[in-house]
Protein backbone atom coordinates (compact mmCIF):
# COMPACT_ATOMS: atom_id res chain seq x y z
CA UNK A 1 0.00 0.00 0.00
CA UNK A 2 2.87 2.71 0.97
CA UNK A 3 4.41 1.78 -2.56
CA UNK A 4 1.34 2.39 -4.38
CA UNK A 5 0.54 5.53 -2.70
CA UNK A 6 4.68 6.59 -3.33
CA UNK A 7 3.95 6.27 -7.17
CA UNK A 8 1.09 7.64 -7.38
CA UNK A 9 2.26 10.92 -5.37
CA UNK A 10 5.38 10.67 -7.60
CA UNK A 11 3.17 10.63 -10.72
CA UNK A 12 0.78 13.45 -9.19
CA UNK A 13 4.54 15.57 -8.51
CA UNK A 14 5.87 15.05 -12.10
CA UNK A 15 2.30 16.15 -13.88
CA UNK A 16 2.07 19.26 -11.83
CA UNK A 17 6.05 20.02 -12.75
CA UNK A 18 5.59 19.43 -16.32
CA UNK A 19 3.87 22.61 -17.28
CA UNK A 20 5.91 24.51 -15.55
CA UNK A 21 7.61 26.48 -17.94
CA UNK A 22 4.82 27.66 -19.72
CA UNK A 23 1.11 26.75 -20.09
CA UNK A 24 -0.09 26.32 -23.71
CA UNK A 25 -3.77 26.38 -25.53
CA UNK A 26 -3.54 24.74 -28.26
CA UNK A 27 0.07 23.74 -28.28
CA UNK A 28 1.98 20.84 -26.66
CA UNK A 29 5.60 23.18 -26.95
CA UNK A 30 4.35 26.56 -24.98
CA UNK A 31 7.59 29.27 -26.13
CA UNK A 32 6.44 31.53 -23.19
CA UNK A 33 4.75 31.11 -19.43
CA UNK A 34 1.29 31.66 -21.28
CA UNK A 35 1.30 30.51 -25.10
CA UNK A 36 -1.85 31.13 -26.97
CA UNK A 37 -2.14 29.25 -30.61
CA UNK A 38 -5.03 30.58 -31.69
CA UNK A 39 -7.49 33.90 -31.28
CA UNK A 40 -7.90 35.47 -27.82
CA UNK A 41 -10.54 37.68 -26.56
CA UNK A 42 -10.90 40.49 -23.58
CA UNK A 43 -13.44 41.66 -21.41
CA UNK A 44 -15.31 44.85 -23.50
CA UNK A 45 -17.36 47.35 -20.85
CA UNK A 46 -19.04 50.54 -22.32
CA UNK A 47 -18.81 53.50 -19.40
CA UNK A 48 -21.09 56.76 -19.64
CA UNK A 49 -19.76 59.78 -17.97
CA UNK A 50 -21.73 60.85 -15.07
CA UNK A 51 -21.88 63.96 -12.76
CA UNK A 52 -18.84 62.41 -10.59
CA UNK A 53 -15.88 60.06 -11.54
CA UNK A 54 -16.64 56.86 -13.23
CA UNK A 55 -14.79 54.42 -12.37
CA UNK A 56 -12.68 52.01 -14.17
CA UNK A 57 -12.43 48.52 -12.75
CA UNK A 58 -14.02 45.96 -15.51
CA UNK A 59 -12.77 44.98 -18.80
CA UNK A 60 -9.94 45.26 -20.62
CA UNK A 61 -10.96 46.68 -23.75
CA UNK A 62 -13.39 49.95 -22.65
CA UNK A 63 -15.26 52.15 -24.96
CA UNK A 64 -15.75 55.60 -22.87
CA UNK A 65 -19.10 57.79 -23.72
CA UNK A 66 -18.42 61.05 -21.85
CA UNK A 67 -21.91 63.14 -21.73
CA UNK A 68 -19.93 66.20 -20.97
CA UNK A 69 -16.58 67.80 -22.16
CA UNK A 70 -13.81 66.85 -19.72
CA UNK A 71 -16.27 63.75 -17.86
CA UNK A 72 -13.46 62.11 -15.21
CA UNK A 73 -12.99 58.57 -16.01
CA UNK A 74 -11.09 57.25 -12.85
CA UNK A 75 -8.50 54.11 -13.74
CA UNK A 76 -7.22 52.66 -10.24
CA UNK A 77 -4.24 52.85 -8.38
CA UNK A 78 -1.32 51.45 -10.58
CA UNK A 79 0.62 50.79 -7.15
CA UNK A 80 -1.89 48.08 -6.46
CA UNK A 81 -2.00 46.62 -9.91
CA UNK A 82 1.16 46.14 -11.56
CA UNK A 83 1.21 44.87 -15.14
CA UNK A 84 -2.68 45.64 -15.74
CA UNK A 85 -3.52 46.96 -19.18
CA UNK A 86 -6.27 48.97 -20.03
CA UNK A 87 -7.14 50.04 -24.12
CA UNK A 88 -9.83 52.76 -23.65
CA UNK A 89 -11.47 55.22 -26.89
CA UNK A 90 -13.30 57.58 -26.77
CA UNK A 91 -16.28 56.94 -28.60
CA UNK A 92 -17.90 60.01 -29.26
CA UNK A 93 -17.48 63.12 -31.96
CA UNK A 94 -16.58 65.95 -30.40
CA UNK A 95 -16.93 65.86 -26.49
CA UNK A 96 -13.22 64.63 -24.44
CA UNK A 97 -12.88 62.72 -21.91
CA UNK A 98 -10.52 63.40 -19.27
CA UNK A 99 -8.64 59.53 -17.40
CA UNK A 100 -7.24 60.26 -13.82
CA UNK A 101 -6.26 57.97 -11.57
CA UNK A 102 -6.75 56.91 -7.67
CA UNK A 103 -3.45 56.99 -5.75
CA UNK A 104 -2.40 60.49 -7.16
CA UNK A 105 -1.01 63.08 -5.16
CA UNK A 106 -1.77 67.39 -6.37
CA UNK A 107 2.10 67.98 -5.30
CA UNK A 108 3.75 67.68 -9.06
CA UNK A 109 6.39 64.47 -8.61
CA UNK A 110 4.41 62.91 -6.04
CA UNK A 111 1.77 60.12 -5.99
CA UNK A 112 0.45 57.64 -9.33
CA UNK A 113 1.24 59.53 -12.49
CA UNK A 114 0.73 59.04 -15.65
CA UNK A 115 3.97 58.71 -18.36
CA UNK A 116 3.50 58.95 -22.09
CA UNK A 117 5.55 55.96 -23.84
CA UNK A 118 7.86 58.22 -25.23
CA UNK A 119 9.06 59.99 -22.32
CA UNK A 120 10.42 58.98 -18.90
CA UNK A 121 11.00 62.55 -17.03
CA UNK A 122 7.99 64.06 -16.86
CA UNK A 123 4.68 62.99 -15.39
CA UNK A 124 1.14 64.27 -15.73
CA UNK A 125 -1.77 64.30 -13.43
CA UNK A 126 -4.13 63.90 -16.35
CA UNK A 127 -4.67 62.30 -19.63
CA UNK A 128 -7.19 64.05 -22.18
CA UNK A 129 -9.04 61.14 -24.14
CA UNK A 130 -10.02 63.26 -26.91
CA UNK A 131 -13.38 63.39 -28.75
CA UNK A 132 -12.09 64.47 -32.08
CA UNK A 133 -8.26 64.06 -32.06
CA UNK A 134 -7.55 60.66 -34.32
CA UNK A 135 -4.62 60.36 -32.18
CA UNK A 136 -5.39 60.81 -28.58
CA UNK A 137 -8.91 58.78 -29.28
CA UNK A 138 -7.81 55.11 -28.68
CA UNK A 139 -5.13 55.00 -26.06
CA UNK A 140 -3.41 51.84 -23.98
CA UNK A 141 -2.55 52.32 -20.21
CA UNK A 142 -0.55 49.94 -18.42
CA UNK A 143 1.03 49.90 -15.28
CA UNK A 144 4.29 49.64 -14.02
CA UNK A 145 3.38 49.02 -10.73
CA UNK A 146 4.32 52.46 -9.70
CA UNK A 147 3.13 54.75 -12.75
CA UNK A 148 1.25 54.55 -15.20
CA UNK A 149 2.59 54.72 -18.65
CA UNK A 150 0.90 55.38 -21.91
CA UNK A 151 0.86 55.27 -25.30
CA UNK A 152 -1.27 56.05 -28.63
CA UNK A 153 -1.95 52.62 -30.88
CA UNK A 154 -2.30 54.41 -34.59
CA UNK A 155 -5.41 53.04 -35.31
Amino acid sequence: MKTLLLLLFTALSLSLNAQVDGVGINTDDPQSTLDINGNLSVKHVTLTGSGTATIIDDGVYLSINPTLTNQEFRLPDATLFPGRIYILRNITNGIDALITTTGTDPTAGVGVEFFAGDNSTSGTKTVTLAGNDITTKTLIFISDGSNWTYGFLGF
